[in-house]
């Protein structure tokens, strides 16, 4: 059964680094719309991962405008996920940060973890 498992699961994506919560990225996605295909970027941090290794995935959450807060979802595996890159870490204590949800302005801001 693990064979067919193993023969069907996607391959892993060598343009995604380790995550962690709290990790600011830039999500680089390829969007179809038409017969035309273009890549799109979703800069925020990461506020949870999930998942075990065949089926991983982590959220994203930005502000977009009019300070609205915006989630999305993205599998570890997926084939639209063109590359992720991590611009800084930040030092956090939970693994996952739902209450950057309820957070605005400088609360929301989570302090940089120098390594």
């Amino acid at each position: 059964m693990s064979d067919m498992l193993k023969a069907v699961e996607a391959p892993n994506n060598p343009n995604i680094p380790e995550l962690q919560p709290g990790d600011m990225v830039k999500v680089f996605l390829r969007i179809k719309e038409g017969a035309n295909e273009r890549t799109q970027e979703f800069k925020g941090t990461v506020i949870r991962l999930r998942g075990d290794v065949y089926n991983r995935n982590f959220t994203v959450r930005r502000i977009a405008s009019n300070g609205v807060g915006v989630e999305r979802t993205f599998l570890m595996k997926s084939p639209r996920l063109e590359k992720v890159v991590v611009e800084r870490h930040s030092k956090v204590r939970r693994a996952q940060l739902y209450y950057l949800r309820e957070r605005t302005g400088k609360s929301a801001r989570l302090k940089q973890r120098f390594n």
